[in-house]
């Protein structure tokens, strides 16, 4: 690969400490192979929120709340190898993480 050129990685997830581990990860993966890492860096956390009525009939009135949060963070992987991609490659992340990657 030529210098100049990074892979930048976006993980996605609900759990923030599944999230925070598969991106120890990636970082030790990168490292091993001599590429150099940014990261991870924290995005803004989306919260969505879903109102929902307990009951349609007596307790109209009460209501409740559920929240959804998804965790993001962002890898830059500068400088990789060709070792590098092959071995991110392999890794295997755990079930929930959502990656995105581009180059």
């Amino acid at each position: 690969m030529s210098n100049g050129q990074r892979i930048r990685i976006r993980l996605k997830a609900f759990d923030h400490r599944t999230l925070d581990q598969s991106a120890v990860e990636i970082v030790e993966t990168a490292k091993r192979t001599g590429a150099r890492v940014a990261g991870p860096i924290p995005l803004p956390t989306l919260v969505e929120k879903f109102t929902v009525n307990r009951s349609p009939h007596v307790d109209k009135k009460s209501m409740e709340q559920f929240e959804i949060r998804t965790h993001k963070r962002l890898l830059d992987i500068i400088e990789p190898t060709a070792k590098t991609v092959d071995e991110l490659k392999k890794l295997n992340l755990p079930a929930g993480v959502d990656i995105t990657i581009k180059i």
